[in-house]
């Protein structure tokens, strides 16, 4: 005879909770059920678990989330996202190169607590980002090319007097590229207090035209949220700009052949194909290489 047993009953020894074969002939042994040579096994309905869904949020196109989700949205492309939708479309047009290195910043890293001193001194925050701004500032020096403009039908380039050095920005409202201005003439510690300006007015989404004008060559931190290589794109009409990766701790050789612990920092450059060619950036990278990796032969050309 059949026998409908309730597994909601049966006390379950299995993994996770699960009712194995031993625990319906134990069920059926105690008596709670009666012995039969066939068992019919009602299975009981089961739970139903709803998952809340997520709101979905747009950095890009808005700051708010979907209005009802489980639904398209359509939003108007505005303000810094259509500026974008017209720089990125330009820069598109251009034939670009990219061109990858990575430098050994041993000397830099042991220059951390002398930072954070020296900005506690100064009542400002001075990271590895000041630093890398001047080095690049100094290498454009001895190399007019990079730190140029062309027309929009390419038929002459302007070498800029200054190097005014764009910082790609991720806010709360897209991305800025805010410019610092004449950074030949300036400290590090100039520098830095400039970039918590523009930091601040970024995130207010206060910056003034002159601000986010004029720029002549650009930098991306991509290390920031973590990123090791990129593509960067052409701030047009500039004809050059470097991503910097994460720092990183790999596995190297000193002089004498040992193995040790070095920290290294990927850069990824792209440059406008037309006017620069990839053997004028490496040389470029490779004189920024040797002041980021040896930071005492920057300051001594510093005036």
């Amino acid at each position: 005879a059949d026998n409908t047993i309730d597994l909601c009953l049966v006390p379950a020894t299995g993994k996770g909770g699960r009712i194995t074969k031993d625990d319906l002939l134990q069920f059926i042994s105690s008596g709670s059920s009666a012995s039969t040579s066939q068992v019919k096994v009602v299975e009981q309905p089961q739970p139903v678990t709803t998952i809340p869904t997520a709101q979905i949020w747009n950095n890009t196109l808005s700051s708010q989330p979907s209005e009802q989700a489980g639904k398209d949205v359509t939003h108007e492309i505005k303000g810094i996202t259509k500026v974008m939708v017209k720089t990125m479309t330009a820069a598109q047009q251009v034939p670009r190169f990219t061109f990858h290195d990575e430098y050994t910043v041993d000397s830099l890293i042991q220059m951390k607590p002398m930072l954070k001193k020296v900005g506690q001194e100064h009542k400002v925050k001075l990271t590895f980002m000041p630093f890398i701004i001047k080095a690049c500032s100094q290498a454009l020096v001895e190399f007019p090319m990079i730190n140029a403009h062309v027309n929009s039908d390419c038929t002459a380039i302007t070498y800029k007097a200054a190097h005014n050095i764009g910082v790609a920005t991720d806010t709360p409202h897209g991305l800025m590229v805010p410019n610092i201005k004449n950074v030949q003439n300036l400290s590090i510690i100039d520098i830095a207090r400039e970039l918590e300006r523009l930091k601040v007015l970024s995130e207010n989404n206060k910056l003034s035209t002159d601000d986010v004008t004029g720029g002549t060559f650009s930098l991306s931190n991509v290390g920031a949220v973590g990123g090791t290589y990129a593509s960067p794109m052409l701030v047009v009409p500039e004809v050059c700009i470097g991503a910097f990766g994460k720092i990183q701790t790999k596995p190297a050789f000193n002089s004498e052949g040992e193995v040790y612990a070095a920290s290294t920092m990927c850069i990824s450059w792209s440059g406008d194909h037309r006017v620069l060619d990839g053997a004028t950036v490496a040389r470029y990278s490779n004189l920024l290489r040797s002041y980021l990796e040896d930071p005492t032969r920057l300051l001594l050309l510093l005036k």
